[in-house]
């Protein structure tokens, strides 16, 4: 899917500030397609320019339309975000399974997110026009989320499935060192540690269980196994030499 063919429809949007803030988000995802269906006369007020900032460029651009019928005319597939559950709607996608559906789709299919006015949503009218629905599991206490936050998730999600976002990958996880390797890191350093009289000769497991709880919720791969006992010979031979000058 192509930026340039989705779409992100606001529908009788009310605030100016709402309006600034949903250019923002779409240039902050690489999304400058925006059409608006009867929104605020002040849409283009200087409250909207100061909360786009550089992307107000989008709002000097977007489509204006007299109702969302309109807006969708050459539009192919059309994702209405709602809460409404009824009993012809049953079937949602969420952000993630939408922004999948949207990845799978032809690159020359337009696509629009429809995202309604801040007080009541999408109407029912609204939602017959769009063959597809989002919802955002958000809490039943306070389910309303502002429009830009809400297509930040949306868009969040689509970029994640997008080209550049599948260059993003989380860390490998690394091999974790084999129970020998750690049981003789640590009788290397408890070894050193008594040379050194760090531990008490009497009750040495005493600290080192603190070690040993360190080391252990850490996941200690082999590398770092040798790093550890690299540094505790490198404190033995510190230790030999200085007794060797004390001797003399």
């Amino acid at each position: 899917m192509s930026s340039e063919n989705l779409s992100i429809i606001l529908v009788e949007p009310q605030g100016p500030i709402n309006i600034g803030s949903v250019c923002r988000t779409m240039m902050n995802f690489g999304f400058s397609q925006l059409r608006l269906v009867k929104p605020t006369k002040h849409y283009q007020s200087l409250l909207a320019k100061k909360m786009a900032l550089s992307a107000f460029t989008v709002l000097e651009n977007a489509l204006i339309f007299d109702d969302l019928q309109s807006a969708l005319s050459d539009i192919q597939i059309a994702f209405g975000t709602t809460r409404r559950f009824g009993k012809y709607r049953t079937n949602f996608f969420s952000p993630a399974s939408a922004a999948e559906k949207i990845r799978e789709t032809s690159p020359k299919i337009s696509c629009a997110l429809v995202l309604g006015p801040e007080d009541t949503g999408l109407e029912t009218k609204d939602l017959d026009l769009c063959q597809h629905f989002i919802t955002i599991p958000t809490h039943d206490a306070y389910p309303s989320m502002n429009l830009s936050h809400a297509l930040a998730v949306l868009l969040y999600e689509i970029s994640l499935k997008s080209d550049p976002g599948e260059k993003f990958s989380d860390p490998q996880p690394q091999k974790i060192a084999a129970g020998d390797e750690i049981e003789h890191m640590f009788a290397h350093m408890k070894k050193t540690l008594i040379n050194i009289d760090f531990l008490d000769k009497q009750n040495p497991e005493h600290v080192l269980r603190t070690f040993r709880r360190l080391f252990g919720t850490a996941g200690l791969t082999s590398r770092d196994v040798r790093i550890i006992r690299g540094m505790m010979s490198r404190i033995d031979w510190t230790e030999n030499q200085r007794r060797k000058i004390t001797n003399i």
